[in-house]
């Protein structure tokens, strides 16, 4: 059960992480004005737009991004606090235990966590579309304009290969389409190009030959130009900026199938999957390891507690960049690089807790 202290604790924990939010955002967002001004201006962007596609939804994305953050700053200023107006000196003294102590901490990271959980994979996805757009009509997109030497497998037992793909005239050159039956090949398609026919939403194959199988038998199609639907569009072939933050979780998981499917790399949406999952957890981590700093006194004030919080806080960030960048690279699976992080960041935690207990 719950009684007036825990609520008093959980109320100075969740007011402090609000506050911090909002003062870290206001702040973070005068610099993005600032960094983006121009573009704004050179686009000639109507200042609604600005603040209703952009800003109104650049704020809960940067709000849940540093949640952990936000969540260890809290913790460190307004524990400090109680421990150097001796109120926690006097929960202890009066009977209550230090585990005990930590219960409406872990009751305000729940809290935390699970609106972190929950915005982070439903909520923000669907609003980081108006940003993302935003971001790439008015301050730049970044799309593939060729791709060379693309295997792709667009159904199953089917096998597309592109020597180029010009993305911007929507034409894949050296087309080749092979359908496998029990691991045999049964069919096989070659044309000089084949190009996307935005009217009919289909592709023309162009100067093709087909290569038809049929146990010793052997037939040759040749022909100049066919209409024919695949399971691709150009789109697959065109990779925007921050398409991932977009896809709710249902939706991530599915283009992960398909990109699997099709044999594409799947390293970026397998680290943004992982990283929504372990994002909310640090709250817990970075939650204790606070406490346990911040519930003593000790020499040189908040202001010590403070500095040791950020320097903790921003190395956790920064670990989570390294071992972002050993996934993307191949060097570690994503989820191990994602969860890298809070397992050793635990571990501290755990060590920082028990000597603090004592």
């Amino acid at each position: 059960m719950l009684h007036k202290i825990d609520f008093y604790i959980i109320k100075k924990f969740l007011g402090t992480f609000f506050y911090a939010i909002a003062l870290i955002i206001s702040i973070s967002i005068v610099f993005d004005i600032s960094e983006k001004v121009d573009d704004f201006m050179s686009k000639d962007v109507s200042v609604k737009t600005i603040i209703f596609d952009y800003y109104i939804n650049f704020i809960p994305y940067f709000a849940n991004l540093f949640s952990g953050l936000f969540t260890f700053i809290a913790v460190i200023y307004f524990t400090s606090k109680l421990a150097y107006n001796t109120e926690i000196i006097a929960i202890l003294s009066s009977g209550v235990s230090y585990n005990r102590l930590m219960r409406p901490y872990i009751v305000g990271a729940s809290v935390i966590v699970l609106f972190s959980y929950l915005l982070g994979n439903y909520v923000i996805p669907p609003a980081n579309k108006k940003r993302v757009e935003f971001t790439n009509m008015y301050i730049g997109t970044r799309k593939v304009g060729a791709e060379r030497n693309i295997h792709r497998q667009i159904e199953p037992g089917v096998f597309v290969y592109i020597d180029s793909y010009n993305a911007s005239t929507d034409v894949g050159y050296k087309f080749t389409i092979e359908k496998f039956e029990e691991r045999k090949l049964v069919s096989k398609l070659s044309s000089d190009y084949i190009k996307w026919d935005r009217e009919k939403k289909k592709w023309t194959i162009h100067e093709y030959s087909i290569r038809t199988i049929d146990g010793y038998t052997e037939k040759i199609t040749r022909g100049t130009e066919i209409d024919t639907v695949l399971n691709m569009v150009p789109g697959d072939y065109q990779v925007v900026a921050n398409i991932v933050e977009t896809m709710a979780l249902p939706a991530l998981n599915d283009a992960i199938a398909n990109l699997k499917l099709r044999g594409v790399n799947t390293i970026n949406y397998e680290i943004e999957k992982h990283k929504r999952r372990s994002g909310p957890f640090s709250a817990f981590i970075l939650t204790i390891i606070g406490v346990s700093l911040a519930s003593k006194k000790i020499k040189g004030g908040i202001g010590f507690h403070l500095g040791l919080g950020l320097l903790l806080s921003f190395s956790y960030i920064l670990f989570m960049q390294v071992t972002t960048v050993f996934a993307t690279s191949g060097l570690l699976a994503p989820s191990l690089a994602m969860w890298i992080p809070n397992v050793l960041y635990g571990g501290l935690a755990f060590y920082l807790y028990r000597r603090a207990a004592k």
